[in-house]
């Protein structure tokens, strides 16, 4: 953004918090929102003037924002982005409440409505307690040996919520990206990274000790004895770290060449044939299938060394417990609240519960997502805006074209295939040209859990039967209503949801000042992502293709190790510093994007006679609308959690380790070469 669905890689602009879903004690509720708030994407009540711009030009553009606004209780951070994604839901939280009530519905508002209503009929999902998954959970009790856990595996994957062991589905194929292929890759974690099982600091320790308790008190919830929990929950916990241990990190991720291991059914029953993949593919309809990708092949090894090696009761338990902690948020408040206190509550320092209104709105955006989207796109997104959109887009790719065209260590040959990508890219804004249809997906407005495992199997199906096909280049990997967006590198295109084009992040009352340094650099960020580290090894038809010579590779890369090397000096919380191996892919795209934007601003209004507004000069104010759309505040259990596993640096660094690179910024504010915001050697990529 300026998650990975199965093995598709999204580069992306902001990761929102995830908060888990349902709600128990919660705050007076706010009234629905009838029209969406206005907030000016250049806000002079969040400045800070005490502070120099030249010395944290963060903290001066958002120290205002921060104090007045403190983290709600039912929110592990708050931000810009946080806040605007806040008032969208509350938006189509009056849209579902009136489509739930409505006596005369459209078939979308039928569904959306229905699935609303559903999820909000707490006294219904209470009483029925575990009884949804009775049926299930017997199923794993009644397991008899190894070959009938290997088939549970595969139905469980098919027909429920979760990750066992592995997940599997469709993908584009790297090294043809017109075509769909099959793909099995790493899964059946709990906690949110393998590094949470393998590191023995103090806090790594703690983290499993509370995991622990809270796989022990789920089983508990499910009816077993204290004890007989506490040795199932040491069970799974065995058996998620052997998995764990098996994995690569996430830097290792970050390189997709070792996520792509094209083979035969055959060679990956060699590899892991305690698994029935023959039966395995067959219950998907791809009975003949000739070839998948397997993205780690050591991690197959190791579920197949666990499915032989652990005794019967523990795989049983791994089963259940990984089929109870993806179905918590849909059962009954005592389920749900064991869920939140972990994952949100512990691991992200989340006070309070949400109230129940934001998580069904979150449920309904998840299962019926572009059915929802229409709702929202009809009363909130004009077609001016997508217009101005596309106009800002064409005119931020013509700088990155000029760019490309005079970089100084950029080979000819390089240079060629660099523009054929860029011309190549898609611009998709605002919504899909064709709305996904969910006439098969029968929803309940009595049966919550029902509708949740049905979404789940619709789009399991939805998925699966991609396999063999041609890519649906029109498709998209976020809603309508969602304050994101999105590169895909085998798609070629960039992705700007409606959610997203919103004030304050694009506002049509204010100049274009703030605009391009808000949306524009967000545009900017998303194409520079064509070309980061992962980016640039797919070619223009979007093929895992390696189309740089290596004199320029290794330019590109010095040049990117400057930016590394930088932001890996930032302190995120006590002795974590910013893991820049992880985070460069978007410190490239922060940076590339501003300059662009900043370069794409000055061609559009090159012949316009601009003077300073509320004290600030147009060159001010492009950088304060740029630094306003990063104003956050995070709880400190959630930045550690963020160091592990977010690509993206906090918002400080995303500010002021970019500026400081910038000597357009340091001549609009007179910075002198020492401030901090003003370097006296600067990285340069783009």
């Amino acid at each position: 953004m300026k998650h990975l669905a199965v093995a598709v890689l999204f580069v992306l602009l902001y990761v929102p918090v995830v908060v888990a879903q349902q709600t128990l004690p919660s705050p007076a509720l706010p009234a629905p929102l009838q029209q969406m708030p206005y907030s000016p994407s250049l806000d002079l009540t969040s400045l800070d003037r005490t502070v120099d711009p030249c010395n944290d030009f963060y903290k001066f553009s958002c120290g205002g924002w921060i104090k007045r606004n403190p983290i709600p209780a039912d929110q592990a951070a708050w931000s810009v982005y946080g806040k605007l994604t806040d008032e969208n839901q509350q938006f189509l939280w009056g849209i579902l409440e009136a489509d739930a009530k409505a006596t005369e519905r459209t078939p979308v508002q039928q569904k959306v409505g229905d699935a609303f209503a559903a999820c909000m009929d707490t006294a219904t999902i209470d009483k029925r307690g575990l009884e949804p998954l009775a049926g299930e959970m017997g199923t794993i009790d009644s397991l008899k040996d190894r070959i009938s856990v290997a088939f549970a595996i595969s139905r469980l994957s098919r027909e429920q919520p979760g990750s066992f062991f592995f997940n599997a589905g469709a993908r584009q194929d790297p090294s043809n990206s017109n075509s769909m292929i099959a793909d099995v890759e790493a899964g059946g974690l709990g906690l949110p990274d393998r590094d949470y099982y393998l590191k023995t600091d103090a806090k790594s320790v703690e983290a499993r000790a509370k995991y622990l308790a809270y796989v022990t008190q789920l089983f508990v919830l499910a009816g077993e004895s204290s004890t007989q929990a506490a040795t199932d929950a040491a069970d799974v916990l065995r058996i998620e770290t052997a998995l764990a241990n098996a994995s690569l990190t996430r830097v290792e991720r970050r390189d997709p060449y070792k996520q792509f291991h094209k083979m035969s059914v055959s060679d990956l029953t060699a590899l892991n044939p305690s698994v029935d993949w023959k039966s395995f593919f067959a219950d998907r309809s791809l009975a003949d299938l000739s070839a998948l990708n397997v993205s780690q092949p050591a991690f197959q090894k190791a579920v197949d060394a666990e499915i032989k090696a652990e005794p019967l009761p523990s795989l049983k338990s791994y089963l259940r417990f990984h089929l109870l902690t993806a179905a918590a948020p849909s059962l009954s408040a005592l389920f749900y609240q064991a869920n939140f206190d972990f994952f949100s509550g512990y691991l992200r320092g989340t006070k309070q519960a949400p109230p129940r209104w934001k998580q069904c709105v979150r449920v309904v955006d998840r299962g019926l997502g572009e059915a929802l989207g229409q709702e929202f796109v009809r009363r909130t997104f004009a077609a001016e805006t997508k217009q101005k959109t596309l106009v800002m887009t064409t005119q931020v790719e013509a700088v990155m074209q000029d760019e490309i065209e005079h970089l100084d260590w950029m080979s000819p040959e390089t240079r060629k295939e660099a523009l054929r990508k860029l011309h190549a890219i898609r611009n998709k804004i605002g919504y899909p040209d064709t709305w996904r249809d969910y006439t098969k997906l029968t929803i309940d407005p009595h049966d919550f859990f029902g509708n949740t495992v049905r979404a789940a199997r619709f789009e399991d199906a939805r998925d699966w039967a991609k396999v063999g096909k041609p890519v649906d280049r029109n498709e998209w990997g976020m809603t309508p209503p969602t304050v994101n967006a999105y590169f895909n590198p085998q798609m070629n295109d960039i992705n700007f949801p409606s959610g997203v084009l919103q004030p304050p992040l694009f506002d049509p009352r204010l100049d274009d000042a703030p605009n391009y340094g808000n949306t524009g650099s967000t545009i900017g960020h998303e194409l520079t992502h064509a070309f980061d580290d992962q980016g640039r090894q797919y070619d223009a038809e979007g093929n895992l293709k390696d189309w740089w010579t290596k004199e320029d590779a290794k330019g590109f890369e010095d040049r990117i190790n400057c930016l590394r090397d930088q932001f890996a000096q930032y302190v995120v919380v006590d002795d974590l510093h910013i893991n820049s191996k992880l985070t460069s892919g978007e410190d490239v795209a922060d940076l590339g994007g501003t300059l662009i934007a900043y370069i794409a601003w000055k061609h559009q209004t090159e012949t316009m006679r601009l003077k300073p507004v509320d004290g600030f000069t147009p060159d001010q104010r492009f950088f304060i609308g740029n630094a306003q759309w990063a104003c956050e505040d995070v709880r400190e259990a959630n930045l550690r959690l963020n160091v592990a596993t977010d690509p993206h640096s906090p918002g400080f660094a995303r500010i002021n380790g970019i500026v400081n690179n910038m000597p357009e910024f340091a001549a609009a504010f007179a910075c002198k070469v020492g401030q901090p915001m003003a370097k006296a050697k600067v990285c340069r990529v783009w």
